[in-house]
């Protein structure tokens, strides 16, 4: 994902990103099971591979949409909630940061990304409660700005990228960084 996002970073063609996911899930988060087989060097190189992907989507200059076609948990929602804008199914796709139920923290990133999105008391409301938000729900809380029946999804999507990537790219990128690179820095402590 970072080496495409790099590419189209560079690419003069490209004014904005949708990231949308398959089937049932935008991103269901890491696959546990996989880790057992990790080293304890090889996790810590994952995490840190995965804190500095959603920290530079955070900081991606250009305008990027989540088009969440399913669920959006834990680390999917990180994801998600580094992108300039999000909009979500509505259905039975949940969104959620549920590191808790499972007997995690997360990430300081991850919760000072969600404290900008959403504000610190929803914030805490989110990471306390493990619970998984449908779209409306979601909505009333600050993780997503739009929920679509599906058949629409990537039609809105696609409208919230084209009103982004019709701003002066150098302002948007100006203003983005201005908004969100102290809370980058305050991530890396």
């Amino acid at each position: 994902l970072r080496g495409h996002l790099k590419e189209l970073e560079v690419d003069q063609n490209v004014k904005a990103i949708i990231l949308t996911g398959c089937g049932k899930f935008f991103s269901f988060g890491f696959d546990i099971p996989e880790f057992l087989s990790f080293t304890k060097e090889e996790f810590t190189n994952y995490l840190i591979n995965f804190t500095d992907l959603y920290t530079y989507l955070f900081l991606y200059p250009k305008p990027v949409v989540a088009a969440l076609n399913g669920h959006t948990i834990a680390g999917g929602c990180m994801l998600a909630l580094a992108c300039d804008s999000r909009v979500m199914v509505v259905g039975k796709s949940k969104i959620s940061l549920n590191e808790i139920d499972f007997g995690s923290s997360v990430f300081a990133g991850s919760t000072e990304i969600l404290r900008f999105c959403i504000g610190s008391a929803a914030a805490a409301k989110v990471l306390y409660s493990g619970v998984m938000y449908s779209a409306e729900e979601a909505i009333n809380l600050g993780l997503v700005q739009e929920a679509v029946k599906e058949p629409n999804l990537m039609a809105q999507a696609k409208v919230i990228a084209l009103d982004l990537a019709s701003k002066h790219p150098p302002a948007f990128a100006s203003i983005k960084s201005l908004l969100r690179k102290p809370i980058a820095e305050n991530m890396m402590q």
